[in-house]
């Protein structure tokens, strides 16, 4: 039998994405760095993002209705980690990137990240010291050299990637099999 080890309740999954969520506070462009952010559902396409409650990027979010997630690559590691250590309520987080606009007024895109995504708030969720903030994605934009026969490539976009157990930035690994596919073999057995 496999030994386990008992840690408590802690929320760990691997790995978790490292994105810029983007948004208008007071008149000017301010991003976070979150971890916790997935794929809410896929019609209506939809992001989810879970942000403390204190964050000035919430502010910004509830008061416009409208986000961005920004994908950044490895390369932009240093940034990323800056948007996470300091709060915009105290650094100007404005001119940390070259911003481009979408079809949303209020949801600021980095140029540098391979993928964005503009987002309409259409939920949120009180979890206690987060809020689950859930975004319909309106538009979403990739840099040409990330695609591979007119799709996007997690190898060429090169996102930057967080480990929770051990506080680390990484970058995503090997191919190990196609999906949806590697499965029928295991059923072609039975």
């Amino acid at each position: 039998m496999i030994k386990k080890s008992r840690l408590g309740p802690e929320a760990l999954l691997f790995p978790t994405p490292s994105v810029l969520v983007g948004t208008m506070v007071e008149g000017r462009a301010n991003f976070m760095t979150a971890a916790w952010c997935g794929i809410a559902s896929s019609k209506p396409p939809a992001i989810s993002v879970a942000v403390r409650g204190e964050r000035h990027t919430l502010k910004g979010i509830l008061a416009n209705g409208e986000f961005s997630i920004n994908v950044p690559s490895v390369a932009m590691v240093a940034e990323v980690d800056f948007c996470g250590i300091y709060s915009g309520r105290k650094v100007d987080k404005s001119t940390v990137f070259e911003l481009f606009s979408g079809d949303l007024a209020y949801a600021p895109l980095v140029s540098a990240c391979p993928l964005n995504l503009e987002c309409r708030l259409r939920h949120t969720l009180d979890l206690g010291g987060h809020t689950l903030v859930v975004g319909e994605v309106i538009q979403t934009h990739i840099t040409e050299d990330c695609m591979t026969d007119g799709r996007p490539d997690a190898v060429k976009i090169d996102p930057l990637v967080y480990s929770p157990g051990s506080g680390n930035y990484q970058r995503l690994g090997e191919i190990v099999a196609k999906a949806f596919s590697v499965g029928k073999k295991k059923d072609e057995g039975a």
